[in-house]
């Protein structure tokens, strides 16, 4: 019994192309499925299938369905409120739902869009909360400038220092 699991291993894929297209399956495929009794049975099964699938017709729809769809909405349109945000919140629905969708994507994108530039700019305004906001002008940049020479020279003590104790020390 091993040896037909691992002679049939992989016929199921073929077995598809075999029932569609018989030429392109190989040869030895083709002498398998006439010799395995197991195999030719699933392609009969997969014939017997595709031959019902072949018959069956989809049925018709009844003839007054659309007069019904038709009569629901406008029975929905005729139940809508008659003033305030819920009526602008029923015909924003209504134009949503019944109406094309193309005019949705460009809304949509441009929601999208607004969106992600208010929450990255509040992200950038929270996450940069430690540092100081910079004066405006020319003397600004001249006293960061400085402040920034200041701590480069403390960081440059602070080494000599260490170098100094290393040196010192070995």
């Amino acid at each position: 019994m091993e040896t037909k699991k691992n002679q049939c291993g992989g016929m199921e894929e073929r077995l598809a192309e075999l029932l569609l297209d018989p030429q392109s399956v190989p040869v030895h495929v083709q002498e398998h499925v006439r010799g395995c009794a197991g195999c030719r049975g699933e392609l009969e099964e997969l014939r017997a299938t595709m031959n019902l699938l072949d018959a069956w017709e989809a049925p018709e729809p009844s003839p007054y369905f659309m007069t019904r769809i038709e009569a629901r909405l406008r029975e929905e349109r005729a139940a809508e409120p008659a003033f305030g945000p819920a009526r602008w919140l029923a015909r924003l629905r209504d134009s949503l739902s019944f109406a094309p969708t193309a005019h949705v994507r460009p809304v949509a994108a441009m929601a999208m869009t607004i969106v992600l530039l208010v929450g990255g700019g509040t992200y950038l305004g929270v996450a940069n909360w430690d540092q100081e906001p910079m004066a405006q002008g020319p003397a600004a940049a001249a006293v960061h400038d400085l402040q920034t020479m200041d701590n480069n020279a403390q960081l440059l003590d602070q080494l000599e220092t260490l170098s100094s104790n290393n040196e010192n020390g070995d």
